[in-house]
């Protein structure tokens, strides 16, 4: 009878003992938390009609750095870009600014930035020089072949420069006389401003090579 309950008392004491340590390991184990996410890559450039493949990773409390391979949600702000379950990005449309490309899962998002570029291989000018005076404006076409883009501004991918950068000679995206996209350049005053500037388009080829047009000099004239 006393084995009995001693038995009992035991085998009682032992469940107590485990329901415990079991409780305290859930406390003390916790969860390894995400705690940030990063996409990969984290810019490109890509063709229409080819295809990006994007990847999120994640940071965790524990300092590791992980691929998240399931129960990410994509998506882009471009209609030129679409984005499967999967992490494909696949460019419709040559876009006219950069498309968001963004990750989330778990209550956090990470970002990528993705621009579709044109089959560009040449950009021309007109005019190829010119001359301008205080508060006036000359407008550059800048003419991409083969394209698309037919003509590259600062708003569809184009990267205008101009040198001196002294806030005096400024451009702007505009029209040309026949409506095409252009880029429109004033010279707010003659106090200041250089005896000439220069004036130069680029454009991402194809290649990964950057495409340039020819270098405009623009002369100050009056005083």
């Amino acid at each position: 009878m006393f084995v009995g309950r001693k038995l009992a008392l035991t085998l009682a004491f032992t469940v107590l003992v485990a329901l415990a340590f079991g409780v305290s390991c859930r406390g003390f184990f916790q969860p390894n938390v995400l705690e940030s996410i990063v996409i990969q890559p984290p810019s490109v450039n890509f063709e229409v009609n080819a295809t990006q493949q994007f990847s999120a990773y994640g940071t965790y409390q524990d300092g590791t750095r992980a691929l998240i391979s399931s129960g990410v949600v994509w998506s882009s702000d471009s209609p030129s870009i679409t984005i499967t379950a999967g992490g494909d990005a696949t460019a419709l449309s040559v876009t006219t600014a950069a498309a968001t490309i963004t990750g989330s899962a778990q209550g956090l998002s990470g970002t990528a930035t993705a621009s579709v570029i044109g089959d560009v291989t040449t950009i021309t000018v007109s005019p190829t020089s010119a001359t301008i005076s205080a508060e006036t404006s000359v407008t550059f076409t800048f003419a991409a072949t083969p394209g698309p883009p037919n003509f590259i501004t600062d708003d569809n991918g184009g990267t205008l420069s101009t040198l001196p950068a002294d806030g005096i000679f400024t451009c702007s995206v505009g029209v040309n006389a026949e409506n095409n996209p252009a880029e429109v350049c004033t010279l707010s005053s003659t106090t200041g401003a250089s005896a000439s500037y220069t004036v130069q388009m680029s454009y991402p080829g194809l290649s990964g090579v950057t495409i340039n047009s020819p270098l405009v000099t623009v002369t100050v004239t009056g005083g």
